[in-house]
């Protein structure tokens, strides 16, 4: 069976959620951050080294990085139905989402929780990342157009792993009614029963502010 390595607000939380979707079996081994510094508990690293989730355990198998899990599990327990078709447009549609989740749209992100910490130092460097996040995000709204998902009619690993920025983006404040398309996409994905029922498994979800 499937173990998830979760730890709360964390991306973890979209590898319950596509464990929902595709109705695979799984346990759920918790961990908490440390409230002082929110870095996750050493525990972890006896499960994989750098000390971070999400990771799984399946049957002795450990794998890390929401990305190559989320390929993982599509292929192993998904019987395609979480992936389009192999060698289509939509395939290759789908694997550049899974990938532009954090090779790109967590990028400035992340640069801004960071900038915004340091204060008025920052402030050149932090109006340049403003201004790759806004690009970023009037880019996907204007990929995702008038489309349910980033591929079409069907859901797929694409969804599951863009969910992350575009919360931590709604959460911080930066996906606002500037996007409407992304924040009625949001909404449509958190409405998903599946997805009520992995926040039911993973316990409270807040990211961070």
């Amino acid at each position: 069976m499937v173990i998830v390595h979760h730890l709360n607000n964390s991306r973890s939380q979209r590898i319950l959620w596509l464990l929902e979707e595709m109705g695979t079996p799984y346990e759920v081994m918790r961990y908490e951050r440390d409230r002082a510094t929110m870095q996750a508990p050493a525990e972890l690293r006896a499960v994989h080294s750098l000390g971070k989730s999400p990771v799984i355990d399946d049957n002795g198998l450990i794998v890390a990085e929401s990305g190559a899990i989320v390929e993982y599990l599509a292929d192993t327990y998904g019987h395609g139905q979480m992936v389009p078709p192999p060698g289509t447009a939509a395939a290759l549609r789908s694997n550049y989402w899974v990938h532009y989740a954090e090779g790109s749209a967590m990028t400035p992100l992340l640069l801004k929780l960071y900038l915004n910490r340091i204060g008025d130092a920052a402030g050149a460097m932090l109006s340049r990342v403003q201004t790759q996040l806004t690009a970023m995000l009037a880019y996907v709204e204007s990929e995702l157009g008038a489309n349910p998902f980033l591929v079409g009619d069907t859901l797929t690993i694409a969804d599951i792993q863009m969910s992350f920025p575009l919360e931590f983006a709604a959460v911080r404040g930066d996906l606002d009614a500037t996007y409407p398309g992304l924040v009625a996409y949001l909404a449509r994905l958190h409405a998903r029963p599946a997805y009520q029922r992995a926040l039911g498994r993973g316990g409270p979800y807040e990211l961070l502010r």
